[in-house]
Parts: structure tokens; C-alpha cells; sequence
């Protein structure tokens, strides 16, 4: 099974030169360590950022400079500072080329759930609502399963929702899976994971056609 940063490693190479790429809290912040120096990518955060780097290092860190996660980052040559209402006026004109969010659910139309728990204490939406209204390409970084062992890729989600048919693709520590008009489709699996591994992990139905080729991580 893959990493957290195994996983934004592999979402990395969805990610293509000139993009404008919004990253959410958890998994996806991740992606920025990993996109090839090769290509030149501007990635957004809602708190009013463009041209986030890489996480600095440990003694280097800018209290001042953070994401929308409140962790600190750094800025690329040329980043700059607006306000949140010219952010969320750079996502609501769909300026943003891909957005990669994290999930608690994600069913096969491409719904997604990831911004409450009923019963428990919660930040806040954040701009997740807005993002998934307007992106028209949506990748999903998250664990295959909770703590419990139960499946995430459901065949409806049972949390509330963030979006409707708005996912595009999932990758987790066990697949990448696609969203068609059919349902998952199984695009590859992790390094030593089974298409068996994968199906007994997943409540949807899976659309499986030929061999399943493994991720390539490096």
C-alpha cells in the first residue's frame, strides 16, 4: 500500500505544464513537493495565494506565509497575496485548471464528501463547496478505507455533501480509479496489491477491463 506522499506523488503526474492547480488540506498540499522541476505549474490556495512551493524546511519556516490549512509554505519567485474575494473570484471564473481535494467519501456518480461529520466538531467548510462547483477537473487524494476497515469508495455517500458528479478521478494507498457513467473504473493498482486486494476494500462495483497495470511512483 502507498504513502500519503506516495499518493500526492502519483497525483503529481496529473499535473501538467502551465496549470493553475488548487490544492486542499491534507494529501493533495503534498503534491507541490513532488511536480517535476521540468515544467512550470502555479498552485492557488483560497486564503489568497498563488505560486506556493514546496514545504520549507525545518528552522525555515515563515509564520506569516501559510496555506488555507494554516500550515506554512513557501513562495515561488513572482507568488503573490490578494484577498479572498479575488481568490474565490479566480475559482468561481473557473481560472483554476485542476483542483485536488481530499475526501471522507466519494461514490461512483462522482459525488464527494468532505466536510462533516454529523455529531462532530468541524473548522468549517473551508472553499471546498465553491471549488467543486467550479472546477471542471477534480482529483481525489484519500485512504481506500477509515480506521475501521470500511470502504470510502462507496456507491452513495452516507455523510453530507460537499458536491454532486463533480469527480473526475481517486487515487489511494491501494488504486487509481476513474469516474465514468458507469460507475469506478479500476485504472491501476499499488505496487504488490491485488485486483482481489482492491475489490474486497471497495463497496462500489468496480468496472474492470484486461490486466491491471501497477502504479509508477518514481
Amino acid at each position: 500500500m502507498l504513502t500519503k506522499e506516495q499518493i500526492a506523488k502519483r497525483i503529481s503526474k496529473e499535473v501538467k505544464d502551465g496549470y493553475f492547480v488548487n490544492l486542499g488540506i491534507g494529501i493533495p498540499t503534498l503534491v507541490a513537493n513532488f511536480v517535476p522541476e521540468d515544467i512550470s505549474v502555479e498552485f492557488q490556495s483560497e486564503n489568497g495565494v498563488l505560486g506556493m512551493g514546496p514545504f520549507p524546511y525545518e528552522g525555515e519556516e515563515d509564520a506569516d506565509i501559510i496555506n488555507a490549512g494554516k500550515q506554512t509554505i513557501t513562495i515561488l519567485p513572482g507568488g503573490s497575496f490578494f484577498d479572498s474575494a479575488f481568490s474565490f473570484g479566480m475559482i468561481r471564473s473557473k481560472k483554476v485548471d485542476l483542483t485536488i481535494l481530499g475526501a471522507m467519501e466519494v461514490a461512483e456518480n462522482g459525488d464527494i464528501a468532505n466536510w462533516k461529520i454529523p455529531g462532530k466538531m468541524v473548522k468549517g467548510m473551508g472553499g471546498a463547496m465553491d471549488l467543486v462547483a467550479s472546477a471542471e477537473n477534480i482529483i481525489v487524494a484519500m485512504m481506500h478505507v477509515n480506521k475501521a476497515g470500511e470502504s470510502k469508495i462507496l456507491k452513495r455517500c452516507t455523510l453530507p455533501l460537499t458536491g454532486v458528479g463533480c469527480v473526475k478521478k481517486v487515487v489511494t494507498e491501494l488504486a487509481v480509479l476513474e469516474v465514468t457513467d458507469k460507475g469506478f473504473k479500476l485504472l491501476e493498482r499499488a505496487p504488490g496489491v491485488t485486483v482481489e486486494d482492491i475489490i474486497k476494500a471497495t463497496e462500489a462495483e468496480l468496472i474492470i477491463e484486461g490486466d491491471i497495470p501497477e502504479m509508477v511512483i518514481d
